[in-house]
């Protein structure tokens, strides 16, 4: 689970506009992060499977996500993967 302060520097910086909370970059960004950080506790916890579980589930939201801004906006979904360091 990601702290509310780095949550926040997120948001900050993936949003589209002023007060943009929930568009799909940031959304992507902050699944993301989660993924990373509950990777690293599956790395010390193998055979944590409930976490396991969550895990897949975001990556398949991420996935949803990536394929909708795909479709929406090229130019976005580019400049996501690339600042995010996804694979394509």
């Amino acid at each position: 689970m990601l702290k509310p302060t780095k949550k926040t520097k997120i948001i900050k910086d993936y949003k589209v506009h002023e007060k943009d909370t929930g568009s799909s970059d940031v959304q992507i960004a902050i699944f993301t992060k989660q993924i990373e950080e509950l990777a690293k506790h599956l790395k010390k916890h193998p055979k944590d499977n409930h976490s396991r579980r969550g895990l897949l589930k975001m990556i398949v939201k991420r996935k949803k996500l990536l394929e909708f801004l795909k479709k929406e906006d090229e130019k976005r979904y580019k400049k996501i993967v690339k600042k995010l360091g996804l694979k394509k």
